[in-house]
């Protein structure tokens, strides 16, 4: 996730219709090499006279935008969050996903929120919550809480200091196509395409004693 520019639209981890019939082929061609590639070539473009800014990482450059002026800090932290938080949904997607959370994560989902199936609905609670456009997140904080919550648009959880496991699209192009306006099918169909092996990686990595060096780096 810590690449440089210039920017690239990396390729799906799978088949563009390997998550049918839960997210249809059309839907993910849209989304990924049309909305996706819009938020890189719009980053790119921005960051194309900034020399200092081109040393960044996507992660610290959405978590150094706010010391930007706004004219420039306000569009590269929209473009760079549409990047990471695309290529995060795309990546925790997978038609053969492992059957569920590590053992270590599904006794940090029990004592968070009681049990896996209070978790379930406590997220799908979220992402329905979402007003227009935006994400639920399933999070790990600073003492290494589990949380879950929303943002809206591009926004991302590493500006609160909290580090993404898990995360759903609720942007209407998400889903439109095969789900109309029905966004609760839609999440009702992305649990069975969770890939819960990138999302046991994610917390393994939050484990680590030197997790926000890991992830946010020296910014």
């Amino acid at each position: 996730m810590s690449d440089h520019y210039p920017f690239e639209n990396l390729p799906l981890p799978y088949a563009y219709d390997a998550l049918e019939p839960y997210i249809d082929e059309q839907t993910m061609h849209l989304h990924h090499d049309k909305h996706l590639q819009n938020y890189v070539d719009t980053l790119n473009g921005l960051l194309k006279d900034s020399p200092y800014l081109q040393t960044m990482s996507l992660v610290q450059l959405i978590c150094t935008t706010s010391r930007l002026r706004p004219q420039i800090g306000i569009p590269i932290a929209r473009n760079a969050g549409g990047v990471y938080n695309h290529r995060f949904y795309f990546n925790n997607l997978s038609p053969t996903s492992s059957a569920g959370p590590s053992p270590d994560l599904l006794v940090a989902i029990q004592c968070a929120f009681g049990n896996f199936t209070a978790f379930q609905e406590k997220f799908s609670h979220a992402a329905k919550s979402v007003f227009g456009s935006g994400y639920a997140w399933l999070v790990c904080g600073p003492q290494k809480e589990l949380s879950i919550l929303t943002t809206a648009n591009q926004e991302t959880p590493l500006t609160l200091g909290r580090y993404p496991l898990l995360t759903i699209d609720v942007w209407e192009h998400a889903y439109y196509l095969k789900h109309y306006n029905k966004r609760a099918d839609y999440i009702k169909d992305w649990w069975n395409i969770v890939n819960w092996d990138w999302v046991n990686a994610q917390y393994m990595l939050c484990m680590k004693p030197n997790c926000g060096k890991i992830f946010w780096g020296d910014y």
